[in-house]
């Protein structure tokens, strides 16, 4: 505490002195009253305790959801269920500067169709990359429904760094899955429509409209999707939806669901029927199961697959001959088909069917191999009879829609949308063992990397479609509920109501919290977008401001707690690039960066290069600041861009500083400064007498406290020249400006002492 006192003067003693003087006014109160209070029955105590994640605690997963509408991702913990970041996907996010810095308006128009910036996204299903069929951590893959593209994350930092549009179709609902081993993601097409730009009339839907089902080819070192090694499945025009990718003995072979097999084309305004009277007219759909690695061996090799607008296209007739493409009647009107944990079961079932349905891969390939097929359907894809290939079905309750598995062996989980409600059932004997109601409607449900060869078990997470009566009222658009449920034991048990504000979530991936490595901190100078030294990096004493015409690239960095430079003057017309790299190296130490005027907004995580380019079309004054609050200077870090007119010339009147200082004032500063290197010696006293660099974060912050320390050295040799000259006006600025930088170096000093302190580092015998 003196330490801290010496540093911050004082007035934080009289504050700190006030609140030990009320704290004894707060009775405390015991759990019985609490309850007793608020209305709480053991059994909620029981529920909160499962979920409370205590101050500076961990969770054991890591949720990643769709953030529906909003075209980003949403990242929450489990089991806290507490909100930890929104990704930036297909649409601009301004707190992470997405579709505000040049960087990342480079990959958001990577997602441009028809040449059009589209600013609007409809994510759906995220995946987590895989290793033989296990999360891994290394990628989260996410689609959009409303503009066909699939986007790559590197969990390395969370960031968004390529989407790729589907040249073939118009919309899509199953993407993104992916292979066991990443090396293929699937995205099927949700509304059959032409493949080309053309018009094409309704009455031509069954001649010239198609669905698709495409397998982006992943490449695992450089992690980015390679759409000159994709291929895509032409479909006929049903409506595809989910898919699964097989694992262990099924891998190598993808399973699509459709609905809308009847090829019905409504409209209410042409005397017809809507969409969802023809599209559920039937009591089947078709299962697509497509043999993706021996048609990606053949499109390799030249011998099947013909280019149309840049993708490769297999045709019906192709798949047919090559025997890669086959159906299987499904429960009507699917939303779903799961690949069992083994690989050796598909668990499938029909929103307007009670019933889920359990396939047999065994089966199914036998039934290939045997050629027992029932039929073609009208473009000559061969039926497998569902008879050939049922293991089981179970009636689950009405509205069945998706399925997670479960650690315990044949164990699987069914959203109900109609009955609002969870089933646990076996899927190898067939009988249903719990059931759990939820609020409401509940759309897909998620265990833990319960899409995995390896479940978790532990949570389940239901994705309900309504809140109604769960939250505090908002107006009439209310937030989605994801409800946290506890799986552990024999009967479900639910635990937590989470509103989700953002958007319509439809799906949830999770992963163990322990598989994934995000850094905390760039290299230096590094262009986080395309991973790769950004060349606008810029060092410390070496910001410039050059000039080519009338372009204008501005070399800067940001630093506790200045911009540099904080004076940028430019001639109206110019085309400006403001190029800054955060110097700090402390871990959460980010740098923002605004402007007025110019829709300028910049997220600077330490280590980074940001830019932005702008026209200064207008002649003014436009100041600047840092966004986030970085330090106790937060206010001061600032500056002025200066957009002259054309032909203006400056009066070469000099600045007059708004305050004189003296000598007195000069040897003050340096008393204080004095003062303060001795606490900083105090504290790296502490630091290196102990194990510190067994510790990484206390290193991190080790070495920005060296380099801030590095920048007070060099402020205090300004002040003693400016002293030497008599100037004691620069001379007390430059020496406020050294103590700034000892107060950086302290506070870090301070955080790595007490990190030692709280985390049992041991003294280091000499």
């Amino acid at each position: 505490m003196s330490v801290r006192l010496k540093l911050t003067g004082t007035s934080l003693a009289a504050g700190l002195l006030g609140l030990a003087i009320a704290a004894p006014s707060f009775a405390a109160e015991d759990l019985k009253q609490v309850m007793e209070r608020r209305g709480l029955t053991e059994k909620n105590i029981l529920a909160a305790a499962k979920t409370y994640t205590p101050t500076g605690g961990r969770d054991e997963f890591l949720a990643f959801s769709s953030g529906g509408q909003s075209g980003h991702v949403l990242v929450y913990g489990i089991p806290s269920m507490r909100i930890l970041k929104y990704i930036g996907v297909f649409t601009p996010e301004p707190w992470q500067g997405y579709g505000f810095d040049d960087e990342s308006k480079a990959v958001l128009a990577q997602g441009r169709i028809m040449g059009k910036d589209i600013t609007f996204g409809d994510t759906h299903h995220p995946a987590l990359s895989e290793t033989k069929g296990d999360s891994d951590g290394r990628y989260l893959f996410i689609n959009d429904k409303a503009n066909p593209r699939l986007a790559v994350i590197d969990l390395h930092d969370f960031e968004t760094k390529q989407i790729v549009v589907n040249p073939l179709f118009r919309s899509e609902h199953g993407g993104a899955f992916v292979t066991q081993d990443t090396d293929y993601i699937m995205e099927a097409t949700q509304y059959a429509a032409p493949y080309g730009d053309e018009f094409v009339p309704l009455e031509e839907f069954n001649e010239k409209y198609r669905g698709g089902l495409t397998y982006w080819r992943f490449n695992n070192e450089k992690g980015r999707i390679e759409p000159e090694n994709s291929f895509t499945f032409e479909l006929p025009p049903y409506s595809q939806d989910l898919s699964d990718a097989g694992k262990g003995p099924s891998d190598g072979w993808g399973f699509t669901n459709s609905f809308c097999t009847e090829r019905y084309v409504g409209g209410t305004m042409r005397g017809r029927p809507p969409f969802e009277a023809g599209c559920s007219a039937k009591d089947t759909d078709f299962l697509h199961v497509t043999n993706w690695k021996k048609a990606a061996e053949l499109v390799a090799a030249g011998k099947i697959g013909k280019e149309v607008n840049g993708m490769k296209l297999i045709s019906m007739e192709e798949a047919i001959a090559n025997d890669l493409l086959f159906l299987i009647p499904e429960p009507k009107s699917p939303h779903g088909v799961d690949v069992t944990p083994d690989g050796k079961m598909l668990v499938i079932s029909g929103k307007l069917d009670s019933h889920a349905w359990v396939y047999s891969f065994d089966k199914i390939m036998k039934a290939i191999a045997d050629k027992k097929f029932e039929g073609k359907d009208p473009y000559g894809i061969s039926i497998i009879p569902i008879k050939e290939v049922l293991h089981t079905s179970v009636e689950v309750g009405l509205g069945p829609l998706h399925s997670q598995f479960d650690s315990k062996k044949c164990v699987v989980y069914t959203s109900i949308y109609v009955d609002s409600m969870v089933t646990k059932w076996d899927y190898c004997e067939g009988k249903v063992l719990d059931q759990l109601p939820v609020h409401y409607n509940i759309g897909h449900l998620m265990t833990m990397e319960g899409d995995t060869v390896s479940p978790q078990g532990k949570y389940l997470v239901a994705l309900n479609k309504l809140a109604i009566d769960r939250f505090n009222p908002v107006g009439p658009l209310h937030p989605q509920n994801h409800q946290l449920i506890d799986i552990s034991g024999d009967k479900m048990e639910l635990l937590y109501d989470m509103p989700v504000p953002l958007g319509e979530p439809h799906y949830v991936t999770a992963i163990r919290a322990d598989k994934l490595k995000p850094a905390v901190r760039y290299k230096s100078g590094w262009n986080s977008r395309t991973d790769t030294k950004s060349e606008w990096k810029t060092r410390a004493g070496r910001e410039k401001i050059v000039r080519d015409g009338n372009r204008v690239h501005v070399y800067g960095t940001v630093i506790r707690s200045h911009i540099t430079p904080e004076i940028i003057e430019v001639t109206e017309g110019d085309n400006v690039s403001i190029h800054l790299t955060n110097l700090e190296r402390a871990q959460d130490e980010t740098h923002g960066f605004a402007m007025y005027g110019q829709n300028v907004q910049l997220s600077i995580e330490p280590g980074k290069t940001a830019s932005a380019s702008f026209v200064a079309d207008k002649a003014g004054v436009y100041p600047y600041y840092c966004t986030e609050f970085c330090s106790a200077l937060h206010l001061e870090m600032q500056g002025y861009l200066l957009v002259q007119p054309k032909g203006y010339k400056a009066s070469g009147v000099e600045a007059v500083a708004g305050t004189t200082y003296t000598e007195a004032d000069y040897n003050k500063q340096v008393e204080t400064n004095i003062a303060t290197q001795d606490v900083i010696n105090s504290v790296v006293g502490f630091i290196t007498a102990r194990n510190f660099k067994d510790f990484p974060p206390v290193v991190a912050l080790v070495e920005d406290a060296t380099d801030q320390l590095g920048f007070a050295d060099e402020a205090k040799a300004k002040s003693e020249a400016a002293a030497g000259k008599k100037d004691w006006n620069n001379a007390m600025l430059w020496a406020n400006q050294w103590w700034q930088y000892q107060v950086k170096t302290a506070d870090m000093g301070l955080r790595a002492k007490t990190y030692l302190e709280e985390h049992g580092a041991v003294e280091v015998k000499k």
